[in-house]
């Protein structure tokens, strides 16, 4: 199951992966530049930058290398560029203190939507 997450006013969206038995497997960070939903499907302007943390605590900045390329090639300016990197910097701060609530509301959430659904 995942979970995706869209915190208003942010430069960024969550997904968190779960197993068939519902632990968290990893919570997936795309870096963007705007995010809506049309016709009930979500879309994002993504600005190449993700970040993966594991339950155990790991965190890992993803496709850095393609935010360059990105920039090098014209795909996205330099405010854009440094927009990414803040947000990572950020998130990545948030994470460290223990303060980036999304990752303790995903199971929240998973329990409020599941009954929903059924």
């Amino acid at each position: 199951m995942w979970l995706q997450q869209f915190p208003l006013r942010k430069n960024h969206t969550v997904t968190t992966m779960f197993d068939s038995k519902g632990n968290i497997i990893q919570w997936y960070i795309d870096i963007c530049l705007h995010y809506g939903i049309d016709n009930n499907i979500p879309w994002m302007d993504d600005l190449f930058l993700d970040i993966v943390i594991l339950p155990t605590g790991e965190l890992y900045v993803l496709d850095d290398d393609e935010l360059e390329d990105a920039l090098k090639n014209n795909i996205i300016n330099q405010p854009l560029y440094d927009l990414a990197w803040k947000e990572v910097k950020i998130i990545k701060s948030l994470v460290r203190a223990g303060n980036f609530n999304l990752l303790k509301l995903s199971n929240t959430h998973k329990k409020i939507l599941s009954k929903i659904l059924k």
